[in-house]
């Protein structure tokens, strides 16, 4: 079975596309197979996995001219890890989609075609709310939250799931939170440990025990086009993100049965 997993925040800066890359990359380090799509037009995601953000081929034409996503898949360092790459031209997607019958659906639709090739699919959604989002909500099993350790954290999570609520209802009534991961963590403020504290109060056993810190290496990382496991191993950001893939898998494979 593939297990389909959107990340998502509609608040930006949060660790989002940090965590697609890393997690995927860690994922895909513990011998699974792992696609990242790169559902966002900034496709951070893709150079920071070293490819070009200009492919010709990207998530526009699978989406906006219904070309196959297996085409489109392109193979990164790490042999367990592919990407569907990004480009800018997603920008004009939303407007392309807007009178289109099933809008929504199209990125479920695509991946239909590639379902049991890949171990976990990781949907690296835009910093908004827009039909990007949607369709990556849409297509997923679960959504994974990634959430910085500062004041108006909360407020941005609680908005997230009166979205995710809003997409059950009309459509994709079995979405599911995978868990919240808290990112961006600086253990020397006072803050950053309320915040954390009043999340795992708030949501329980939905927040992973692992959390990634603030860490020099992980922003160094892209601008190389490598995960941080191949950028530098040893480093903090390296080891959270190990820990943080481990404890993804226990759950989801629990879940999976």
């Amino acid at each position: 079975m593939t297990r389909i997993v959107a990340l998502a925040n509609q608040k930006g800066g949060v660790g989002k596309t940090t965590t697609a890359i890393n997690l995927g990359a860690s994922v895909a380090a513990c011998e699974r197979s792992v696609l990242i799509i790169d559902l966002d037009p900034q496709a951070n995601a893709t150079s920071g996995l070293g490819l070009p953000k200009n492919e010709e081929q990207s998530m526009y034409s699978v989406l906006v001219d219904g070309q196959s996503i297996a085409e489109i898949i392109r193979e990164t360092e790490l042999p367990a890890l592919s990407i569907a790459p990004s480009s800018v031209d997603l920008v004009g997607a939303e407007l392309e989609l807007g009178g289109t019958e099933r809008r929504e659906f199209r990125l479920r639709e695509a991946l239909a075609t590639i379902y049991g090739k890949f171990d976990y699919i990781f949907i690296d959604s835009p910093p908004s709310l827009s039909l990007l989002t949607i369709n990556g909500l849409t297509a997923a099993d679960s959504v994974l939250v990634p959430m910085q350790c500062e004041y108006f954290a909360i407020e941005g999570v609680a908005q997230l799931l009166n979205t995710i609520e809003r997409v059950r209802e009309g459509l994709n009534p079995a979405l599911e939170i995978e868990g919240i991961a808290l990112t961006m963590y600086d253990e020397r403020m006072n803050l950053a440990r309320q915040v954390a504290d009043e999340v795992r109060n708030h949501f329980g056993e939905k927040v992973y025990k692992t959390i990634i810190p603030r860490n020099v290496r992980l922003g160094e990382a892209p601008s190389f086009g490598k995960p941080i496991i191949l950028y530098d191993i040893r480093s903090r950001g390296s080891e959270s993100y190990v820990n943080l893939a481990k404890e993804f898998i226990a759950r989801a494979e629990n879940i999976l049965g």
